[in-house]
């Protein structure tokens, strides 16, 4: 008994550390180590800016609405420019928006959020601020497959306004198409304003196409002119289908000026 005391008194201190510290282990294990992330915030904290402040928060909650005010601004004005140039035209359009725009064909196609039940049909040309667009060429219940411009497959009978001259313009995948001439020697310069052609198909006379950016005249076999489309292709979110007296009747259409196939998809 008298040697256990003294076994006892010489390492009582050992046995006290060592039963603390299993039992600071299982309490860590328990809480998950919260005890010591409690102890290195409160340690920690004279040394941290205030990151999260009041201040801070409302700064950032002002921004935020700052930004939505901005792209509610942004939208406003896209409507606004929309309903301006309805205004400007003679036939009643129909505004849709666009909703759908695979990256694949981004300069080919879209969709639009009108159709059948809107009165939509193959043939209706969409058209934006700036200038034409393109056409229906497929339709839903609601919505509308457009075929635009810039797609290569698409073709438009085409004139410079200055000169009266004459041809068809074929997209090229970007916001730009090709215009090729119909005469040898055409009268053609930087800037010209080029419009849909009387002799179109599919489009009526006198829509704006977009501008010359280049001509190249000893191109074979006919002149070309790089003209850079003005309507918004590349940005378009909202657009106006209007109907095309001249396809409504279902007539064939087989001038040079527009060889695309009709109402098909390419």
């Amino acid at each position: 008994m008298y040697s256990l005391r003294r076994w006892w008194d010489r390492h009582r201190g050992y046995i006290v550390l060592a039963m603390l510290a299993l039992g600071v282990g299982v309490f860590l294990q328990q809480t998950n180590g919260g005890l010591i992330y409690e102890i290195y915030r409160l340690l920690a904290r004279p040394f941290q800016p205030p990151l999260w402040s009041e201040a801070v928060l409302r700064d950032a909650k002002l921004q935020e609405y700052q930004q939505r005010l901005e792209e509610l601004e942004s939208q406003n004005q896209q409507l606004r420019d929309l309903l301006d140039f309805k205004g400007d035209q003679k036939q009643q359009g129909l505004a849709a928006p666009l909703i759908g725009r695979s990256a694949d064909h981004w300069w080919q196609q879209v969709i639009l959020g009108r159709g059948k039940s809107d009165g939509v049909s193959p043939g209706n040309i969409v058209v934006a601020p700036g200038g034409v667009v393109g056409r229906i060429f497929e339709v839903s219940p609601n919505t509308s497959r457009v075929l635009l411009l810039s797609d290569p497959s698409s073709r438009v009978g085409a004139t410079i306004s200055r000169s009266r001259f004459m041809g068809y313009a074929r997209g090229t995948s970007a916001n730009r198409a090709v215009m090729e001439f119909f005469d040898k020697v055409p009268d053609v310069r930087r800037g010209d304003v080029v419009v849909t052609s009387s002799f179109s198909c599919f489009f009526p006379a006198g829509l704006p196409i977009g501008r010359v950016e280049s001509v190249d005249l000893s191109k074979s076999p006919a002149p070309e002119a790089v003209i850079n489309l003005s309507a918004p292709i590349n940005s378009l979110e909202w657009a106006v289908i209007y109907q095309n007296r001249q396809t409504a009747g279902g007539s064939s259409c087989n001038e040079r000026g527009d060889r695309s196939t009709g109402g098909t998809t390419p």
